[in-house]
């Protein structure tokens, strides 16, 4: 039998019986809608481009999104989902930046080009 955990299991003292799935949040149409509607509102804060990738059935990997914005040829960004929480990773100087609760809260502390209630 299986345990679904939705994060990370907590540390446990002495043996854990069954299996622990930490299941992350794939990226689904929409998401991609709201990725295009956010990046056709931000360019003329200076993003460029953002593409949704998606591991093959076969590949290793989640799902995530690169940013480009203006200032750089390489992507600036990435959001990837860790449990519960979206976090964004700053491609830049290679550190992460902070997690959100929501896809729609990782594009806004991005660049707040849409409400968030405009973007839920």
């Amino acid at each position: 039998m299986f345990k679904i955990s939705p994060a990370s299991p907590p540390a446990v003292a002495g043996p854990v019986s069954g299996n622990v799935i930490t299941l992350h949040p794939r990226i689904t149409q929409k998401h991609t809608a709201l990725l295009a509607r956010w990046l056709s509102a931000g360019q003329k804060m200076g993003l460029c481009d953002a593409h949704a990738y998606s591991p093959k059935r076969n590949e290793r990997g989640r799902d995530h999104v690169l940013v480009w914005v203006r200032e750089n040829p390489d992507p600036a960004y990435m959001i990837q989902a860790e449990g519960q929480v979206w976090v964004i990773t700053d491609l830049v100087r290679k550190q992460v930046l902070v997690s959100k609760p929501s896809f729609a809260a990782a594009l806004y502390f991005i660049r707040p080009v849409l409400s968030l209630e405009v973007a839920a």
